[in-house]
């Protein structure tokens, strides 16, 4: 079956929703230390009227009316079973440039390089990439994002200081069965070998 991209940031966020293990890898430029880890990323979709998106538009000054929608992003260490530690998330609104959706802007209440709330620009590219610009108080970053498959996508982002390029960091993130799936699959494995 042919991947049909997300070309809206609601349609992305839909296909995103759900729990990723995410694979990443940061370079430093400003020093010789790299790093990398796994985690797991935990998204859900927010609908306009959902709390928690009005709560962002009015903080910062947004009217609701604009927004088509949002979604919570979580991170945790991918052992652990504990609920997600809210330091670690973040909730981001859409509010699209025209009926398209192919642009726009996402208010987000903590940013991901600066943990201020933050204002990011959006565009789809005809083949589906996503690609986030936001401009922080000392910083810019670019993230760029798309799915190879339903359930495995790439992020590729940059960090800028005000000096240049800080840091560059890719992820490779699959999605993860839900123990229901995970379920449905071996009663189907045992049905067929009974048979």
């Amino acid at each position: 079956m042919k991947l049909k991209p997300p070309m809206t940031m609601m349609d992305f966020f839909i296909k995103s929703e759900g729990t990723w293990f995410s694979q990443r890898t940061v370079h430093h430029f400003d020093s010789a230390e790299d790093e990398s880890g796994e985690s797991n990323f935990i998204v859900k979709v927010l609908t306009k009227d959902d709390p928690k998106v009005i709560e962002v538009c009015e903080e910062q000054k947004v009217n609701p009316a604009l927004a088509t929608g949002g979604a919570s992003f979580n991170w945790q260490d991918n052992l652990d079973n504990d609920e997600p530690n809210p330091n670690y998330a973040a909730i981001l609104v859409d509010i699209p440039d025209s009926e398209t959706g192919r642009t726009g802007k996402f208010l987000r209440n903590r940013g991901y390089v600066e943990g201020i709330p933050v204002v990011g620009r959006y565009h789809f590219a005809t083949d589906g990439v996503l690609t986030i610009d936001t401009e922080y108080e000392r910083n810019q970053g670019q993230e760029r994002c798309w799915f190879l498959t339903d359930d495995f996508r790439v992020r590729v982002s940059t960090v800028r200081m005000m000096n240049g390029v800080n840091l560059m960091a890719y992820s490779s993130e699959r999605r993860c069965l839900t123990r229901k799936q995970l379920e449905e699959m071996v009663e189907k494995n045992l049905a067929r070998i009974s048979s």
